[in-house]
């Protein structure tokens, strides 16, 4: 079990991000993978790729090369390499992680491969909005989590969902929410935190996940924040957009091609949720919040 004791103020940082058979096309062709980081708006001390499930080692690997020798990324692993080895560091099985090891071994690579003070994770389909380039929230972020151990994940926004963000949340702290819900599809964290045995908790609430992802990384974390109470920082001014690549054939074709035209490499045409599915869910939201205040649901300053 590990304690909560004060968190420095670092300036090392790693960028991550990971892709697999089904989206490495779209992270390693063309200008994604740059316009991603480019995005995140500061100077990382390292950029590093976590290559899972490929069917094609020679082919793909040939493409994260051109990016390191392009400066994009500094360094890339193939969860493959190493899979025994870090599942034996984090005290954790095949077997104990089920369907979840496909899911989750290239966040627990990339934390194990991590010699940074801290790590900020995107998964491929995931990204920030335009205007979180200006935005100061990793800074904030991280001056948080020095000022308050219980503080031990950070993440803007999703998919605009501020008020969702807000209805979830136990109460604030400067410009974050915060609550004890976790995501794998964006998350800012203390690697030396991180890097210990804390995936073996189980919580109720947790079970939440759906099962056909099995026992995976972000249940674990989600069950831990849960159980030892510490919380994760929800930005409210920025947000990331999360939307499934297209999976299907004729779809990825179609979006390559657009992509290539109209030089947009963020275009969510042919992915999910869509800008309709989006505005509903920020509609939901809107319910939701208003469902939270008619309960006197209230939300606290945290000093």
């Amino acid at each position: 079990m590990i304690t909560k004791k004060t968190i420095p103020l670092e300036t090392t940082i790693t960028f991550e991000t990971k892709c697999y058979e089904n989206d490495w096309e779209y992270i390693l062709k063309g200008s994604y993978l740059k316009k991603m980081i480019d995005r995140c708006g500061i100077q990382f001390t390292v950029r590093q790729l976590i290559i899972n499930n490929i069917k094609n080692r020679e082919l793909v690997e040939s493409y994260a090369k051109r990016k390191v020798a392009e400066g994009v990324i500094d360094v890339y692993y193939f969860t493959e390499d190493t899979e025994e080895e870090v599942l034996n560091f984090f005290k954790l099985t095949k077997e104990s992680l089920g369907k979840g090891f496909v899911y989750s071994i290239s966040e627990f690579t990339g934390i194990y491969k991590c010699k940074t003070d801290f790590l900020l994770h995107f998964s491929s389909d995931a990204y920030l909005t335009k205007t979180a380039k200006k935005s100061t929230w990793i800074s904030e972020a991280i001056e948080q989590m020095k000022n308050n151990n219980t503080f031990i994940v950070a993440t803007p926004c999703w998919n605009h969902l501020y008020l969702s963000a807000k209805a979830e949340s136990y109460g604030t702290t400067g410009n974050f929410y915060l609550a004890q819900g976790f995501s794998d599809q964006c998350y800012l964290i203390p690697v030396k935190i991180f890097q210990q045995k804390i995936y073996n908790e189980k919580h109720p609430y947790s079970e939440r996940y759906p099962q056909y992802g099995g026992e995976l990384f972000e249940k674990r974390v989600d069950s831990f924040l849960r159980t030892h109470d510490y919380y994760r920082l929800i930005y409210k001014k920025v947000s990331y957009i999360h939307a499934n690549f297209p999976k299907t054939k004729a779809k990825k074709k179609a979006y390559m091609f657009v992509t290539k035209k109209l030089g947009n490499e963020f275009t969510t045409l042919f992915r999910t949720p869509s800008c309709i599915h989006r505005f509903y869910d920020i509609i939901i939201s809107v319910v939701k919040t208003l469902f939270h205040r008619y309960t006197n649901m209230t939300h606290k300053e945290f000093n």
